[in-house]
């Protein structure tokens, strides 16, 4: 899934519905834990390298909900928490346009400290993670791969410094919409036009240019052995030599269709590739192609072989979920983004409603092939996140005029949700707020270990809490 964040810069109680849920032990295993970043669940935008947007966390439940927004005049795609338990979100001020890294107090939502990155790209400050000393890494719009972390002032209080800097170069300078860590060390990052690029723990950088007018617009993923990513024609496993010279393990296209869809960003897959499995946590990569008409989940194994490739949404922008067996698609056909990419091109249609819909597609008990489980009209403003601990879904809803940027960022009224991922149906809402205070712009929230799920929005961040 693709940041938000330049897009936005250009007295109601829960209702519990009594339905069975899922077991929480028909998920996992998780994803293999990353010696190279924070916890597992809460160290990169989709919880771990895997991409999985799972969480190992229990959610809040469906019992009664406080909520508090911190403003930040800022678009925060990326909320993190770090073995010490504060909030580390990489954002994008409204105000400027250039990326910038806020520190919240978990206890109160407060912000304690930030530190600004010179404007850049349209892709600058996309996407960071949390490493395994709880920095912050990311890289600016000059190419320098920065590793930022917080430290006590004299006074008590708070302050964020770049404690290292990589220079990654001239492929670098036009942007990174990417960056994943390995098991060795290194540092994976992909930019818009096409590149990948690997930095050792000593500090060389090595990159692989893909074939020409492949672009990139969505993350790598990590996991032990290879590193998956999408280019706007197809998805490629990829690793490294004992020197960090990345290599190309396999590649296999996808049907990309004949145009963008509205609500999407570009041509080609919404989705970064997403690790999952009943093994080991890393059996299948998956991704959604970009087909004409329904859009399809594929499935793959390891060594670049087909699992399945099944009808599931009209269209999304966002990665998918997956753990075990299962798989969730979100659509965002039609979803009304505040503004595109220069070169996002036309979309075929022209314009479409927002309608949502979320679906589940299993992989075959015996690994053949999948079935689809169920299907709702969900309307998800945000890329949801799935519990392990509880079986539940957490993310923002939205209801009223979602045709248009201006309904959405105006009058739409967005709640917090919880979903049964064993039949699709909807447990609890809250009412949140209206418009652009709210508008989540189908990024993705996180769940820290007290079941605080944090959302963040076009103007900063939700931090939704049990009453208790």
């Amino acid at each position: 899934m693709r940041s938000r964040t330049t897009l936005a810069a250009l007295a109601l109680t829960a209702l519990a519905v009594a339905v069975p849920r899922a077991v929480a032990g028909e998920f996992g295993p998780l994803p293999p834990a990353n010696p190279y970043t924070a916890a597992t669940g809460t160290a990169t935008m989709h919880g771990d390298t895997a991409n999985s947007d799972t969480t190992p966390y229990p959610g809040t439940g469906t019992a009664q909900v406080t909520y508090r927004r911190t403003a930040l005049q800022s678009a925060c795609p990326t909320v993190t928490a770090g073995r010490d338990g504060l909030v580390v979100a990489l954002c994008t001020r409204i105000f400027g346009r250039n990326p910038v890294v806020q520190l919240i107090d978990p206890a109160d939502g407060d912000r304690t400290a930030s530190y600004d990155l010179p404007k850049g790209s349209l892709f600058g400050g996309v996407y960071a993670y949390l490493d395994h000393d709880d920095r912050l890494v990311t890289v600016d719009p000059d190419g320098n791969l920065l590793r930022i972390g917080h430290h006590r002032t004299a006074d008590g209080g708070w302050e964020l410094r770049a404690d290292a800097t990589v220079a990654l170069g001239a492929a670098a300078r036009g942007g990174v919409v990417g960056l994943s860590p390995d098991w060795r060390g290194n540092v994976w990052f992909a930019t818009p036009g096409g590149t990948v690029g690997v930095v050792t723990p000593a500090g060389d950088v090595h990159t692989l240019a893909l074939p020409a007018g492949e672009t990139i617009a969505n993350s790598l993923s990590t996991v032990p052995g290879q590193t998956a990513v999408t280019t706007s024609h197809a998805l490629y496993a990829l690793d490294a030599d004992a020197d960090g010279v990345p290599t190309i393990q396999w590649r296999r296209a996808y049907d990309r269709g004949t145009a963008r869809k509205p609500g999407q960003l570009s041509w080609g897959t919404g989705a970064t590739p997403v690790y999952f499995g009943p093994g080991d946590g890393t059996d299948y990569v998956a991704i959604t192609d970009n087909a004409d008409g329904r859009e399809n989940l594929v499935v793959r194994r390891r060594d670049g072989s087909e699992v399945c490739t099944v009808p599931a949404v009209d269209g999304t922008e966002d990665a998918v979920i997956a753990t075990g067996r299962s798989v969730f698609v979100t659509s965002t056909y039609g979803y009304p983004y505040p503004a595109l990419p220069d070169d996002a091109g036309t979309s075929r249609p022209s314009s479409a409603s927002f309608t949502g819909g979320l679906t589940r597609v299993d992989v075959d008990a015996d690994g053949q092939g999948c079935h689809q489980v169920w299907s709702n009209s969900t309307k998800s403003a945000a890329l949801p996140r799935l519990s392990v601990a509880d079986g539940r879904i957490y993310t923002l809803t939205v209801t009223g005029p979602t045709d248009s940027a201006v309904g959405t960022n105006t009058f739409a009224a967005y709640h917090y949700a919880v979903l049964d991922s064993a039949t699709g149906r909807t447990l609890s809402t809250r009412y949140l707020g209206i418009g652009l205070l709210y508008n989540p712009l189908q990024m993705t929230g996180t769940t820290t270990a007290d079941g605080t799920f944090w959302q963040g929005t076009a103007t900063g961040v939700v931090a939704v809490r049990r009453s208790s």
